[in-house]
């Protein structure tokens, strides 16, 4: 047996039975039943009710015209229903002021199925985005999708804000698609060059490009130990990185090699940081777009999720591509305004954990050079 057939047969049974159930039922679509001949049906006993059916206000029995006439509308709109079916709804009906109750279910399968439907546009969406290295189908259908998550929860009578789920669905992460995969690594090797080249070239994208949003984990960190030094105000130029490397511990993992920094210290970098972060962060936001879809509908295909929860949790899993949307809409419409560098503070904090630190005076005790004649930090290693 199936619960939701059940569910849509009793609603529909118990409004041939009882007419006035309607009234309950105002905040029920006929496009939320997943037959087509439900659908048919409850949109044709809603019609006879608008036009002031008989059977509306009257009291029992119910005349044989409401069963006839609904019948007789519905097969102007679909196929194959016979004048023996409303019968069969009728006996599914356990007690037909169990309406609302029956209608909920339905609602409930109709939320399951529509976030399944939207899910897998944005999926779509995505990965057509990813293969031609655009962004504008998936924010689209995201931007839908949010608006559907939002009527659904007014629908169901609940607050439409993201929960993140006790267990989140198990997801593998997306890769860019084999067509795209070398044109995306050879961005991101392009513009690691470049702002090992030009350090100065990180004010154009370290406003809104993440480490997250390379799709290299070993490009992912080597930016990531980029921003590091410039966060510090640290000089930045392929010994700095690689040092910078061996304390993350880079290289002990095997995440970089020496020969992989070269390769990207030595490359060319006479190109535009801003122009090749723009297209490092296009396919990132293909990516975390497919990887929100993958996971909604992980959500929507547990049947035992109750509507409010998998709206709340679909929410929290469109919260990624919300932010890198934000930042991309950043780098686009609205650009940060650009940085002066770090404060002279932490530049001259930086600077102080490369000094070695002066000697004690028990370890000294030749008397102390005045100001004027004290040797360079730098020469006290000779």
């Amino acid at each position: 047996m199936n619960p939701l057939l059940s569910a849509e047969q009793a609603v529909l049974g118990s409004v041939l039975l009882d007419p006035g159930q309607l009234a309950h039922l105002e905040w029920l679509a006929p496009d939320h039943f997943y037959r087509p001949v439900h659908q048919a049906l409850f949109a044709a006993l809603r019609k006879l009710r608008t036009e002031g059916h008989p059977a509306v206000a009257a009291m029992e029995p119910v005349p044989l015209s409401w069963v006839t006439e609904a019948v007789n509308e519905a097969s102007n709109h679909v196929r194959g229903l016979s004048a023996s079916y409303p019968h069969i709804l009728i006996a599914a009906c356990p007690r037909p002021a169990h309406a609302p109750v029956y209608g909920r279910m339905v609602l409930e399968g109709a939320i399951h199925r529509t976030v399944t439907e939207h899910t897998i546009r944005l999926h779509q969406a995505a990965r057509a985005d990813a293969l031609q290295g655009e962004v504008k189908g998936a924010l689209h259908h995201a931007d839908v999708l949010t608006g559907v998550l939002g009527d659904l929860a007014r629908r169901w009578g609940s607050e439409p804000r993201p929960v993140a789920p006790a267990t989140p669905p198990p997801t593998t992460p997306v890769e860019s698609p084999p067509e795209r995969a070398d044109q995306v690594a050879e961005d991101e090797q392009f513009l690691l060059a470049v702002l090992v080249e030009r350090p100065k070239a990180m004010d154009e994208v370290v406003g809104w490009l993440r480490p997250g949003d390379f799709a290299s984990p070993t490009h992912s960190q080597l930016y990531r130990c980029l921003g590091t030094l410039h966060h510090r105000g640290e000089p930045i130029d392929r010994i700095t990185v690689l040092w910078e490397a061996q304390r993350r511990g880079l290289l002990a993992d095997g995440t970089l090699t020496s020969e992989q920094l070269a390769a990207i210290s030595d490359g060319v970098g006479a190109g535009s940081a801003e122009w090749l972060g723009e297209q490092i962060l296009r396919s990132s936001v293909a990516r975390t777009a497919a990887a929100s879809a993958r996971a909604i509908r992980a959500l929507s295909e547990n049947e035992s999720l109750a509507p409010g929860r998998l709206i709340s949790h679909a929410l929290h899993a469109l919260g990624p591509l919300d932010e890198v949307s934000a930042r991309w809409q950043t780098a686009n419409g609205h650009p940060a305004p650009p940085t002066e560098g770090p404060p002279t503070a932490r530049i001259h904090a930086a600077l102080a954990r490369s000094t070695p630190p002066a000697a004690r005076p028990s370890e000294c005790p030749a008397p102390a050079s005045t100001p004027s004649t004290a040797r360079p930090p730098s020469r006290t290693h000779g």
